[in-house]
């Protein structure tokens, strides 16, 4: 069984509050997981009204870290890896990382920057934020890092804020997606990052076939049985994926939203790209 793949769990934002005193109003959409399909899906309507996708993250959430570590056989923590090497702090000037799930990247971000840089990581899901500040807490990491709920669509931080601002697999379940990257553009400090790993489509055959198949047919199926959950996580998930731009489609839509230098890097055959802008 091909089994290399898939990752992250999408996750949006709610309106601003400190993690410690927040209520989670309403939204847009959340983030992150699972791989790209690498043959196109017939487009559909998904359903990310505010009450369904907070309740899917939140059916998921208590198995969120060891779903995305066992279905991808860990190879999610090396795009993180490598998104903060490709995208190093510098300084200590602030990082944000929106639709941050339990943390993870936020987490890749603090160890990078040796705790320099003070990072916050924002989402919409309460349970996968309670699980990202439990990791912090065990992990002895102070207020150098730091959870809020926010909602990507509407940040509230004032414009040039923040060195680099991340989303891993989160992008594409923002109800706006163009909303959503001028509100990173706009919180970015001149000459910042913007950085955005999500899943893409495989191109090299046998590999985009098999990869096609596996994600279409087996991971819905086993993400499922693994991570039993009302509103069907790991089927929403994939749908998702097949109505999100990838490639030079994203990149265009980056540049529409004030970015430049506008690159990407395909990771682990293509399953995952890592796309880059400048403010």
């Amino acid at each position: 069984m091909l089994c290399v793949a898939i990752t992250g769990i999408g996750r949006l934002c709610c309106h601003a509050t400190r993690f410690d005193t927040m209520p989670f109003p309403g939204p847009v959409a959340s983030e992150n997981i699972l791989a790209a399909a690498c043959i196109p899906r017939a487009r559909m309507n998904l359903d990310k009204t505010n009450s369904r996708v907070q309740r899917m993250f939140g059916e998921i959430a208590p198995k969120y870290d060891r779903m995305n570590h066992l279905l991808s056989l860990n190879v999610d923590r090396y795009w993180r890896w490598r998104t903060v090497r490709l995208v190093p702090p510098r300084g200590a000037a602030p990082i944000l990382d929106v639709c941050t799930g339990t943390g993870d990247l936020a987490f890749a971000f603090h160890r990078r920057s040796r705790g320099q840089a003070p990072v916050i990581g924002a989402d919409f899901c309460k349970e996968m934020l309670a699980i990202g500040e439990a990791k912090k807490q065990r992990r002895g990491i102070r207020d150098d890092l730091s959870f809020i709920a926010a909602d990507s669509q509407n940040l509230p931080f004032p414009d040039n804020q923040f060195q680099i601002v991340s989303v891993a697999f989160g992008l594409r379940n923002i109800a706006d997606t163009d909303q959503g990257l001028r509100e990173m553009a706009r919180v970015c400090q001149p000459d910042g990052q913007v950085a955005i790993l999500e899943f893409s489509m495989p191109r090299w055959q046998p590999f985009k076939g098999l990869y096609g198949w596996y994600f279409r047919h087996v991971l819905p199926r086993l993400g499922q049985l693994l991570a039993r959950n009302r509103e069907e996580a790991y089927s929403y998930l994939p749908d998702s994926v097949g109505e999100f731009p990838s490639g030079d489609a994203l990149a265009q839509r980056m540049r529409q939203a004030g970015l430049q230098h506008v690159r990407f890097q395909p990771l682990t055959l293509g399953i995952a790209t890592l796309y880059m802008g400048t403010k």
